[in-house]
C-alpha cells in the first residue's frame, strides 16, 4: 500500500522528507563529504553550545566571550553551531584571539543567519550530519546554558561515550545555578532507579570556572599526544 500525504502546507524542511528517497541519500552523503573534507585540517577543537536567544548583555553572552578567549589563548580552535546568541559569543572569543573559529549552519524554519566572527562556515540542512562533525572534530564540549538543541548535543556525547561509540572526550556544563537542577534529577530519578550506573557521572563537569574548563582541555590535549605517542607506526 503506497502511502499519501494529505498535508499540502507542510514547511519546506520538513517536506524533504517526502518523495523519493533514494534520491535523498544523496544530499546527505554530499553533506557527509563537503564536512570531512573542509573540516580535515582542524585539530584541538573545542565546541561551545548554549542558547541562540541570549542577547549580548546578558551575562552568559559575556562569560561565553570571556571563555573562548581564554581557550584561543592557548591555541584551541572554537566550533559553534555558527549561528546567534552563545554560538556568537564563543566565535567571538575565538576571533579576537585570532584562532580558527568555525560555524557549522543548520538550516532552521526560522532562518538562522550565520554570526560575523567565522572563518570557516558549512551550512547543513539534516541535525544527524552536523553532530557526525560536531563528534568527529571536537576535542571536548562545553554547553553553556541553553535550550533542546543544547541538551540534544549534550545528551548525544553522553551516550556515545556511556555506550564506547566514541573515545571520552571532556564534556563540561558552564553554569552551575542554570544546570545544577538538571545534574541533580539525573542523581535522583536515574540513578535511584537504574536506569544508568553511579559512575556515568564521572563523564561529566559542572563549573562557573572558565581556569577549570581550559585546565580539563590541555590535560586532555596532553592525553591525545601520549595516546598518539604509544601507536605503533
Amino acid at each position: 500500500m503506497l502511502c499519501k500525504n494529505n498535508n499540502q502546507n507542510t514547511h519546506a524542511i520538513i517536506d524533504d522528507f517526502k518523495g523519493d528517497q533514494s534520491w535523498r541519500i544523496f544530499r546527505i552523503i554530499s553533506e557527509f563529504t563537503e564536512g570531512f573534507d573542509r573540516l580535515s585540517s582542524v585539530c584541538d577543537a573545542v565546541s561551545i553550545f548554549g542558547s541562540a536567544r541570549l542577547k549580548p548583555e546578558h551575562p552568559y553572552y559575556k562569560k561565553t566571550v570571556k571563555l573562548a578567549e581564554l581557550l584561543g589563548q592557548h591555541d584551541f580552535a572554537i566550533i559553534t553551531g555558527g549561528g546567534p546568541g552563545i554560538m556568537e559569543a564563543a566565535n567571538k572569543g575565538a576571533h579576537a584571539q585570532k584562532q580558527p573559529s568555525i560555524g557549522l549552519n543548520i538550516e532552521l524554519p526560522m532562518e538562522q543567519t550565520p554570526n560575523p566572527y567565522l572563518n570557516l562556515s558549512l551550512d547543513f540542512r539534516y541535525f544527524f550530519v552536523r553532530k557526525v562533525m560536531l563528534v568527529r572534530y571536537s576535542m571536548g564540549y562545553v554547553c553553556m546554558p541553553g535550550g533542546f538543541g543544547t541538551l540534544d548535543e549534550f545528551f548525544e556525547a553522553l551516550t556515545l561515550m556511556q555506550t564506547k561509540k566514541i573515545y571520552p572526550i571532556p564534556l563540561v556544563l558552564f553554569g552551575s545555578e542554570f544546570w545544577q537542577g538538571l545534574v541533580d534529577w539525573i542523581k535522583t530519578t536515574l540513578i535511584k532507579n537504574k536506569t544508568i550506573s553511579v559512575n556515568d557521572l564521572n563523564l561529566i563537569t559542572v563549573t562557573d570556572d572558565p581556569q577549570e574548563v581550559l585546565d580539563i582541555m590541555v590535560r586532555h590535549r596532553e592525553w591525545k599526544i601520549q595516546q598518539r605517542a604509544l601507536k605503533p607506526e
